[in-house]
């Protein structure tokens, strides 16, 4: 049976707690910024407000499925299993939806031509649905198996192809951005990149840790990480993008 120390546990608990508040206090901050931004924009700012809604109702029901799966043993000084399994799923649940709005949020938010974004969206959103679903399996298999290994490679074979045309398209779009805020594009790659590298990187590295108990911390506390990077923050990025796209709408 697995047992976590008090350590061990409360390091996942208070980061799925913290998930949990990020994604809140986002979701009030843009509902806040609602007024400043020009009509325009408001889609993209819609989108990344549904994005940080959904994550924080299921960061919410992780958070729960965490306290339930274990509990704590006096005599041992140990949290052990409850014997309600900790459910993994909510996750990819959260990713199936969010994921594609994220990529939508951002074609949105760079406001290309409508058939350029259009076929954008569509082949983002493909793309990142079929590596979400091939990484699912490779989830919910033992951290040492061959079957994750497998999985995660077919995953990442469509996480690079969704880099890579992000990275490219952003660097296309460059030259049709106002020049105030290029800079600010140019970075979103780079935050992007960086960002969404914490995620395989929580994935395949409970499989070079030989303790179950351990790898199940680490890779719980690497997707927290990871989310509240790719969510919260990749948000604010673009509301600032969409406050400096309205202020020169308004002044013009």
């Amino acid at each position: 049976m697995m047992t976590l120390t008090h350590g061990q546990f409360n390091l996942v608990y208070n980061a799925l707690s913290f998930v949990f508040a990020a994604m809140l206090a986002s979701f009030v901050y843009f509902l806040l910024m609602r007024n400043q931004i020009t009509r325009k924009n408001q889609t993209a700012l819609n989108l990344t407000t549904l994005v940080v809604l959904i994550a924080g109702y299921h960061y919410f029901r992780i958070f729960n499925s965490w306290n339930e799966s274990f509990h704590y043993v006096n005599s041992t000084g140990m949290y052990v299993m409850s014997g309600t399994p900790f459910n993994e799923g909510y996750r990819y649940v959260d990713w199936l939806l969010t994921v594609p709005l994220l990529l939508a949020e951002l074609i949105t938010v760079l406001r290309l031509k409508a058939a350029v974004s259009r076929s954008l969206i569509i082949k983002l959103s493909v793309a990142s649905t079929v590596m979400i679903g091939l990484g699912c399996p490779g989830e919910l298999a033992a951290s040492h198996s061959t079957a994750r290994l497998v999985w995660g490679v077919l995953s990442t074979v469509f996480f690079i192809y969704v880099l890579y045309v992000l990275f490219v398209e952003l660097t296309k779009s460059l030259g049709d951005q106002p020049a105030r805020i290029r800079n600010l594009v140019s970075g979103m790659r780079w935050v992007i990149l960086i960002t969404w590298m914490v995620y395989p990187v929580a994935y395949m590295l409970p499989r070079f840790i030989s303790n179950e108990t351990t790898a199940l911390v680490v890779r719980q506390v690497g997707y927290s990480i990871a989310d509240v990077l790719a969510k919260p923050l990749f948000g604010l990025f673009a509301v600032l993008i969409m406050l400096i796209k309205s202020r020169e709408e308004e002044a013009l």
